[in-house]
């Protein structure tokens, strides 16, 4: 089975990620920040990562760079309600720099699945 790393700071949406990822039968794991996934992803490879964008420590934006220099294949999701500027700007920047599908938050778990099935299929 596929597996997905979950990189997002905010606990809530994590926890509802990997819950409904684990759910229909991949197998998951997660950071709080693109620090810790980039460490994750380099201890053990995955075959996507779905990344916010704004977090501490290192954004969204700096860990899709770190990932895509050692994977170039790598499918990536970046999902991102915003910050200081609109989540159009941000999610404009990640596909720039390799992000597969991008989604704004809120986004439906029928919009996740289908971005996931999409990419790993």
């Amino acid at each position: 089975m596929p597996r997905i790393l979950i990189i997002e700071d905010d606990e809530e949406i994590r926890d509802l990620l990997e819950s409904l990822l684990t759910r229909e039968g991949y197998t998951v794991a997660t950071a709080a920040n693109g620090k810790q996934g980039v460490a994750a992803f380099l201890a053990q490879p995955f075959d996507l990562v779905i990344t916010d964008i704004i977090m501490p420590e290192k954004d969204g934006i700096e860990a899709i760079m770190d990932l895509r220099r050692g994977r170039p294949d790598l499918k990536l999701i970046a999902i991102s309600g915003g910050g200081r500027a609109e989540p159009e700007n941000y999610l404009h920047s990640a596909q720039l720099l390799g992000a597969n599908r991008t989604l704004r938050k809120p986004f439906t778990n029928e919009a996740i699945l289908a971005a996931v099935k999409e990419l790993i299929s």
